[in-house]
């Protein structure tokens, strides 16, 4: 897709976020604004996947394709929104978000088979081991596609995401590419109020990882540069990993740079203030 395309689409992306949190009551729009360029970049551009007359093919063992493990679960929105708008699902299913009898529950989860979706996550810490073992599968079948995950900045404060953190540069998990949302909140408030991360970069450095520190989290360009970046460094001994930063509520004035929407859904009022932000650009469900 061109640049402009892209930008259509993460704008769309984020009017279906806004509406859901709303629609339900309840859920988490400021992470699912600040990662939503970054998911379209990877589904609509930058992954490789498995696909069926135009469409994607969806299989649990993800044999041949790129994986991608969301384990901040709680920004569920904008993965079930960029995977309905890739063609995975239907698109008026986003209406049923946290409804009774929806597959799109608020946290992922496998037993209703969501298209897309391979681990239940939104238990924090987890998805980074998830991935690497996805990774050790791929190496075993001599599959040498790349395994994504995405984590949050507060979740680097679980102290399993370390135990894998120390895994994968050991076993040389080089194709694993781990991107963390650096937006410096957290749902009780600035994470380094809560719990200082300190210096992410060298941290994962000292830890044996290739890492590449991504500026503009929420420029199209940028992020697509950045992915083309890991990629170009994945395969080369190491596992990688992009610190992403981004601003938590990006795209709704009101909503960005507070942990106040970290897990707060608009009234009517304020999403008709949002909705005014972002255009529609491929049509609402």
């Amino acid at each position: 897709m061109e640049i402009n395309q892209l930008k259509d689409v993460a704008s769309q992306v984020r009017r279906d976020i806004v509406r859901m949190v709303h629609g339900c009551k309840s859920g988490h729009p400021g992470g699912s604004l600040g990662c939503t360029d970054l998911l379209v970049a990877l589904y609509f551009e930058k992954m490789k996947l498995a696909e069926k007359d135009g469409k994607p093919a969806f299989e649990m063992d993800g044999k041949g394709e790129d994986l991608f493990f969301l384990s901040n679960g709680h920004i569920s929105p904008v993965w079930y929104s960029v995977l309905a708008r890739r063609g995975y699902f239907d698109v008026s299913e986003l209406g049923t978000f946290r409804k009774l009898n929806t597959r799109l529950q608020g946290h992922p989860t496998t037993h209703d088979g969501l298209p897309g979706v391979r681990i239940a996550s939104g238990s924090l810490g987890q998805g980074l081991s998830v991935a690497i073992g996805a990774a050790l599968a791929k190496r075993l079948n001599k599959d040498e596609s790349n395994v994504f995950v995405l984590m949050g900045d507060g979740e680097q404060q679980e102290g399993q995401v370390w135990e894998a953190a120390a895994f994968a540069p050991h076993h040389k998990m080089d194709k694993l590419i781990a991107f963390i949302d650096y937006n410096g909140q957290q749902i009780d408030g600035p994470t380094i109020s809560v719990l200082d991360n300190r210096d992410l970069a060298e941290k994962y450095k000292a830890f044996g990882w290739e890492v590449i520190e991504l500026a503009k989290g929420n420029d199209m360009p940028s992020v697509l540069e950045g992915i083309d970046r890991a990629r170009a460094a994945s395969g080369k001994g190491k596992p990688v990993a992009v610190i992403l930063h981004t601003e938590m509520g990006y795209g709704v004035d009101y909503m960005m740079g507070t942990h106040k929407w970290h897990g707060a859904a608009p009234n009517d009022e304020q999403l008709a203030v949002a909705l005014a932000q972002l255009p529609e650009t491929l049509g609402d469900y």
